[in-house]
């Protein structure tokens, strides 16, 4: 399978069935008690592919009225590995459902937050498959 496969693959479509818009929502809701306290939304986006492994990274996106300040963002990549809202592990087994049988995705890990801009932080995760 080539790259310009697996970008086939990962449509927005398939990434807000993988990773639901709403739950940027439900992740503030469990932390603060109260979703309208986030200060940003969260989006799964896929970057590409190298030797047994598929990248992806979450957005973090600025709502409007709110603070994207990286105090707030720095820390999300121990929050992101453990949290269940987040659930990376079921994130992988989507993964691994929406390649149809051809890999098995073995594991992920997350990178550290990078600011993108101002508005866009984001957080890469990348997926073991074979």
């Amino acid at each position: 399978m080539t790259l310009i496969d697996f970008k086939d693959i990962f449509t927005r479509e398939k990434l807000d069935e993988i990773f639901p818009p709403g739950r940027s929502d439900s992740f503030f809701d469990a932390l603060y008690g109260d979703a309208s306290e986030g200060a940003y939304d969260i989006s799964l986006e896929y970057e590409g592919a190298e030797e047994g492994k598929l990248l992806f990274e979450f957005h973090l996106k600025q709502r409007p009225g709110k603070c994207l300040a990286c105090n707030l963002t720095y820390g999300l990549p121990t929050v992101f590995e453990r949290h269940p809202i987040i659930n990376l592990d079921g994130v992988a087994r989507d993964i691994e459902h929406s390649l149809d049988g051809k890999y098995k995705c073995k594991g992920w890990k997350v990178g550290l937050t990078r600011e993108k801009s101002r508005l866009l932080h984001v957080v890469p995760v990348s997926f073991d498959i074979n």
